[in-house]
């Protein structure tokens, strides 16, 4: 087994509001353990509607701020770690042609998807909440399928944040769906550290059960929302025996070259 991750591309900054640590203290982490491509990828500004403020999030005007001074770590760093800004992102049909507008005029180099909302964030309709409706799984399988067809995002973080608790028939067979789509497509899938980290409801074994079943490649992402998240050995060991009590596809990187 390898001593630690060799890229992680989900993290996140104190712009989202519920992270801390500056970005550099999050470089010198990565630094020391190890890692040769760090990725930042924090939650994507959306345009505020009805005076609503997200708690969650960067404002819109912070948006060309986080890519400065990530590039500026960039240069910083350059004969440490390769260093890469993106943003996690929810897909949202009628936002999505303005969100790629946007990433296109701040010159990211990836964008990941974290679909925590099956509509806006407005809509506060949160996908991790317990959930027994079969027709809410439906759409979020069909909403996280139709974000990847654009051939947009990198991966599918935490895909296992949808907790339908409904009958296990149902969920196999819609995440069955999800993860051979997905393979289709050859798009990986995130083992989350910060759901094992924080004893969330994911990762799912029964999710990660099935996905290998279905021979998905999958990818360990931190989701560090504080420097002292990157380098915990214990919490990556938990995701790799994850991938070996499944047989999963593990890779180590995506091949991302910085602007």
């Amino acid at each position: 087994m390898q001593k630690y991750l060799v890229a992680n591309y989900h993290t996140h900054t104190p712009r989202c509001k519920h992270a801390s640590g500056t970005e550099e203290e999050y470089v010198k982490a990565a630094v020391r353990a190890g890692i040769k491509v760090l990725g930042f990828a924090d939650h994507v500004p959306c345009p505020p509607e009805d005076g609503f403020v997200s708690g969650i999030r960067m404002g819109m005007e912070e948006a060309a701020d986080y890519v400065r001074d990530i590039r500026a770590l960039q240069k910083k760093y350059e004969d440490q770690i390769q260093i890469c800004v993106g943003f996690e992102a929810e897909y949202i049909p009628w936002y999505y042609e303005k969100q790629m507008a946007l990433f296109e005029e701040l010159g990211i180099d990836y964008m990941i998807m974290g679909q925590h909302f099956l509509g806006s964030e407005q809509e506060r309709v949160y996908a991790g909440m317990p959930n027994r409706t079969e027709e809410f799984l439906i759409a979020y399988v069909d909403r996280v399928i139709e974000g990847m067809k654009t051939g947009s995002f990198l991966y599918l973080a935490h895909p296992d944040l949808v907790r339908y608790e409904g009958e296990e028939t149902v969920y196999r067979r819609e995440i069955t769906r999800l993860c051979v789509a997905l393979k289709d497509m050859a798009i990986p899938l995130e083992i989350n550290l910060l759901g094992i980290l924080e004893g969330r409801h994911y990762p799912r074994e029964l999710f990660w059960e099935i996905a290998g079943e279905a021979g998905n490649e999958v990818i360990i992402g931190i989701d560090a929302h504080s420097p002292d998240q990157i380098g915990k050995m214990d919490y990556y060991r938990k995701g790799i025996a994850l991938v070996e009590k499944y047989n999963l596809h593990l890779i180590d990187g995506m091949g991302m070259i910085h602007r």
